[in-house]
């Protein structure tokens, strides 16, 4: 199933677990305002990802 994953793929899929873990850890030191903002950040990198995908889909075509 991974074989798919270009390295970028794989980049932004690291970076939005890594910004969801980093969230949810200063949620819970009680940072909640840091939190939502780094949360926030997660659905941003994803859909960069699904951009990128689909202008790569489109040169192919």
């Amino acid at each position: 199933m991974f074989k798919k994953f270009t390295t970028a793929d794989k980049l932004l899929f690291a970076a939005a677990l890594l910004s969801l873990i980093f969230s949810e850890a200063l949620y819970f030191y009680g940072e909640k305002a840091d939190a939502t903002f780094i949360g926030l950040w997660v659905p941003s990198i994803l859909a960069f990802g699904i951009y990128l995908k689909l202008i790569n889909n489109n040169k192919n075509d």
